[in-house]
């Protein structure tokens, strides 16, 4: 997503109109220590060699470099959004037998490096093998939230398994999934870590105020960023898309959430709270704007390469790839645009039929303990989402501990905003409006 819930801020940071995140990274792991006093803070270059990958959870999704509509088919826009009866239920609510106590096998359908190192032996995937004797078979196969749906909805509306015990899905979809029936509720008995400390910001979501179905994995913001060796600061959304010198030469994410949520903020209505008429009136801005020649695509991928290399000068993005282009540019700049920032959260979610339901919740359990959670954000670089992290962020990286993409400060938290919780029916609707104008 993209989807819907964003928050976060990383180093070297201006406040005004817009918080611009200057240099954060230079070219390695570590990112620079954030000063407390003044408003510009200086980045630390680290000497360690490491280096990870900067495919990020939005990053790679296809290769061959950024297309249009971020690599996705416009049967993936539209076919699993439109058209859709209400759900029948399923023969015993949608469970499973739990064959956990027999099979020691857990399998997971994620985002793309969403997690630390699997083949390192001190990984937090290893150490959970072995820490409970659970075979994980990690599955990267969620590219886009639509296009995953595509794949699995057929056999969900039949009440048929889809060979996944757990899916990680944005907010958006993941309510979707939830009041079509296709998600199991947690037994709460066997998750007390994530009651216990998922962070306030992700309590109490219009869409699963309970957290019964759903457990954050990570979160993170949508914003701008901009390449600050090509073009001067771009300090909102509403300059994004009117500036004479980005045209032609900026992209607006595939996500409708993401990308619908700013439109509406620029026409002047809320994007928490919303109705027709501004829906359309943001539709509209939307079109202008594609027809203007400002727009050069639409993007999912890539974004972040075609930005480095100055086929971009701005673009709107999201934080946590934003941080990892950083290590190899850091002319790259993450700004909060005067409009604000959307903060979402990709959930952790057992569908229907899934087998080994039990290792899903000990799997959810092991990652909202503090420590663990410190170790996988040391890495993905997203918001993280479980209280006592920060703390134990100290023994890993001092630096991220005090990294506000990571641990965004109630000031940062009180100028973002999430997307409206839509009926299925009016998700049906502007989706398919959205999509009419973006493959047009």
């Amino acid at each position: 997503m993209a989807g819907s819930s964003h928050v976060r801020v990383p180093c070297s940071t201006t406040y005004g109109n817009a918080k611009s995140v200057a240099s954060m990274f230079r070219c390695h792991r570590i990112p620079c220590r954030r000063a407390r006093s003044g408003a510009s803070i200086t980045a630390m270059v680290p000497e360690q060699p490491a280096r990870r990958s900067t495919l990020s959870r939005r990053g790679l999704l296809k290769g061959g470099g950024a297309v249009a509509f971020g690599g996705l088919s416009i049967a993936a826009l539209k076919l699993p959004m439109f058209g859709i009866d209400p759900v029948q239920a399923c023969p015993n609510g949608g469970a499973a037998k739990d064959v956990s106590a027999d099979e020691r096998e857990l399998v997971i359908s994620n985002w793309t490096g969403y997690i630390d190192p699997r083949k390192n032996p001190k990984s937090t995937l290893a150490q959970f093998q072995d820490q409970t004797g659970i075979s994980v078979t990690y599955n990267v196969d969620i590219n886009d939230n639509a296009e995953f749906y595509a794949k699995v909805k057929n056999q969900m509306r039949a009440c048929e398994p889809i060979d996944r015990d757990m899916i990680v899905m944005t907010d958006w979809m993941a309510a979707r999934m939830i009041s079509l029936g296709f998600i199991q509720p947690l037994n709460k008995g066997n998750v007390p870590n994530l009651d216990k400390n998922l962070i306030e910001s992700l309590q109490g979501v219009p869409w699963d105020p309970e957290r019964e179905y759903s457990a954050p994995w990570q979160s993170g913001l949508t914003g701008i960023a901009y390449n600050a060796d090509l073009v001067p600061e771009v300090s909102s959304f509403e300059e994004l898309i009117t500036r004479d010198d980005l045209k032609g030469k900026i992209t607006l994410l595939s996500e409708m959430a993401d990308t619908m949520g700013f439109f509406l903020k620029v026409t002047g209505a809320d994007p928490v709270d919303f109705d027709d008429d501004e829906w359309a009136a943001a539709i509209d801005r939307l079109r202008e704007v594609k027809e203007s020649g400002q727009l050069l695509q639409f993007a999912g991928n890539n974004y972040l390469q075609q930005l480095s290399q100055g086929t971009l000068l701005a673009c709107e993005a999201w934080s946590g790839d934003v941080i990892q282009a950083q290590y190899d540019n850091p002319n790259l700049k993450f700004v909060v645009p005067e409009e604000g920032l959307s903060l979402w959260s990709d959930n952790m979610m057992v569908p229907n039929y899934a087998t080994h339901q039990t290792h899903a919740e000990t799997w959810i359990d092991y990652y909202y303990q503090p420590e663990v959670a410190a170790k996988l954000a040391a890495w993905v670089n997203y918001i993280c989402p479980v209280q006592g992290a920060q703390e134990a962020m100290l023994d890993i990286d001092p630096s991220l501990a005090e990294n506000p993409l990571i641990f965004p400060d109630s000031e940062m938290l009180a100028n973002t905003w999430d997307f409206m919780t839509l009926t299925d029916e009016k998700q049906s609707q502007y989706e398919g409006e959205w999509a009419d104008v973006i493959s047009s």
